[in-house]
């Protein structure tokens, strides 16, 4: 690798959807050379492929990640309390009451692993909550219409 072909490589992290001819213009070669310099970077393993990163509509209303928090309420923690300091909470847009082994169900929104983390500190911390427990949606699945009216 030299340095032509690292040029390549922060333009392609960039934007990996860059024209030969386009990536070719900007580091000086034609768009067949730059065309064989990608590719020979592919074969050597340097690029190991290309990923298209999404958000807004594509990953919910708010972008990031979707996930399902099971809260259980510490012992002193009333209900309308732990509802209240979850009020002004923007990542949260859904609190379910629940019976079982846990007392909520939120439904919320993180950019990112390091946010949700920050979140679930505020839960314990800020909240009243004992014990969280977070699901992670991979992708949204719709229900046949007919299967919905069953029953």
């Amino acid at each position: 690798m030299d340095a032509i072909d690292e040029q390549i490589l922060g333009l392609l992290r960039e934007d990996a959807r860059r024209s030969f001819s386009d990536l070719g213009r900007r580091v000086g070669l034609s768009t067949n050379a730059t065309a064989a310099r990608v590719r020979r970077m592919e074969e050597d393993g340097i690029i190991l492929g290309y990923t298209v990163l999404t958000g807004g509509a594509a990953l919910g209303p708010r972008g990031g990640l979707e996930v399902f928090i099971d809260v259980r309420l510490d012992s002193e923690t009333d209900y309308d309390d732990f509802t209240a300091a979850i009020e002004p909470m923007d990542q949260i847009v859904e609190a379910i009451h629940l019976t079982g082994p846990f007392d909520y169900l939120l439904r919320a929104y993180a950019p990112d692993t390091g946010d949700l983390d920050a979140l679930l500190r505020r839960l314990k911390r800020d909240c009243g909550a004992a014990q969280t427990q977070t699901r992670v949606a991979l992708r949204p699945t719709s229900v046949p219409a007919a299967s919905r009216r069953a029953g």
